[in-house]
């Protein structure tokens, strides 16, 4: 499955840094989801949105980015 295939696209937003946990501080994505983005099917999309969501949301609540 290519980008083209699927309804959910990717959330990069050109902003590519990676923490010393290795997730990127512009999309929130893992190193290992950033990879398995392009091959992967919309549900496990769905997770790693979910998952990128989730850490973006500590990031705000612990005052390391801005809302």
């Amino acid at each position: 499955m290519s980008d083209i295939d699927s309804v959910l696209r990717s959330p990069c937003v050109r902003n590519c840094c990676l923490d010393d946990d290795l997730t990127c501080l512009g999309c929130f994505r893992s190193l290992d989801e950033i990879k398995e983005w392009g091959v992967v099917d919309d549900d496990r999309r769905s997770r790693i949105l979910k998952n990128a969501e989730q850490r973006k949301l500590a990031r705000q609540t612990a005052g390391e980015i801005s809302r």
